[in-house]
């Protein structure tokens, strides 16, 4: 009983610590959840990313058969199909409330991770967190 009082204790000891940072990183999208302007930045977050999602899957598609076009007619020259690929296929594919917010930028154009200057921690799925290639 008495080693189930110390795992509680130490359990809501570390849980309490935790609170104040996760709390504290919250974007202004985090706190609009739940609530009539939440829903209304998901529905209007939705309707952008209908109206953009398939100018940026064209121009992807378009930029990996360039790339790969690039790649066979530059004698196989990977440096020459990724400064097409990472522009074209890198980017923003759906658009969120945190980016009608401007908490995060629309970037239609990819960059690479080593250009950005920093990593990528709040990434979407279609975002790739990863640098490519070498």
């Amino acid at each position: 009983m008495r080693l189930a009082m110390v795992i509680l204790v130490v359990i809501l000891t570390y849980c309490s610590m935790l609170v104040a940072p996760a709390w504290s990183q919250s974007s202004s999208a985090d706190q609009q959840q739940g609530t009539a302007t939440g829903a209304g930045m998901g529905a209007a977050s939705a309707a952008a990313t209908i109206l953009y999602f398939p100018f940026k899957a064209a121009f992807a598609i378009g930029g990996g058969i360039v790339g790969g076009l690039a790649y066979v007619f530059s004698g196989f020259s990977e440096p020459t199909a990724m400064n097409i690929w990472v522009p074209s296929v890198y980017g923003t594919y759906l658009i969120t409330p945190e980016h009608l917010t401007g908490d995060r930028p629309v970037r239609f154009l990819g960059v690479a991770a080593e250009n950005e200057g920093m990593s990528n921690t709040h990434s979407t799925p279609y975002e790739p967190p990863y640098e490519p290639v070498q």
